[in-house]
């Protein structure tokens, strides 16, 4: 892809995370131009917190893991997308994404972004040795494994991946992000 600026769109990849969704899904809404590409698991969980797929199409274009071929990943080509997201990424999509497996939707865009040189921001749920998270009817305590850390730092290695941690985490790079293509947050609110 040609050093061109590159006017297109994010590419917003939800998985079957549940921990912090309603934050990353507001931090999208104030993102200019987001398309969300939506796993299975992620049309599972989102009614769990109450989101409905209906509400999300007032303010996004949705691409859904429907084919095994996974035929949205095309839009990479076709539309110019200047960055991928992947927020919340359970620690299913971090293994995949650090692996190279590429077996949904989402890490399906993460692979071929990649292999485009498109950014990517990847906000992994399981980086502390306590995450206390929010389930759908109640808060728990989770205590991350070895392996999740070691896929964390697999995939930070990972060419043109960037890791937050956190929502602030991911917001700051994707602030400096912004600032980069010269685009700025959404100030209007609803």
């Amino acid at each position: 892809m040609s050093g061109a600026a590159r006017p297109g769109r994010f590419a917003w990849g939800l998985t079957g995370s549940g921990h912090d969704l309603l934050e990353s899904i507001a931090l999208a809404e104030r993102l200019p131009r987001v398309d969300l590409f939506l796993s299975a698991a992620a049309e599972e969980v989102l009614p769990m917190y109450g989101i409905r797929l209906e509400s999300l199409r007032e303010r996004f274009r949705l691409f859904r893991d429907k084919s095994a071929s996974s035929v949205p990943v095309g839009t990479l080509y076709e539309e110019h997308y200047h960055t991928m997201v992947i927020a919340p990424a359970t620690s299913n999509t971090v293994a995949k994404c650090a692996l190279g497996i590429s077996d949904t939707l989402p890490t399906n865009m993460f692979a071929q972004a990649g292999k485009l040189g498109i950014p990517c921001f990847v906000f992994a749920c399981d980086t502390e040795p306590v995450v206390v998270t929010r389930a759908p009817h109640d808060w728990v305590t989770l205590r991350p494994r070895r392996i999740e850390f070691d896929n964390v730092e697999r995939l930070r290695a990972i060419d043109h991946c960037s890791v937050a941690c956190s929502v602030a985490e991911l917001e700051a790079v994707l602030d400096a992000r912004l600032r980069s293509l010269s685009l700025a947050w959404n100030t209007s609110s609803s």
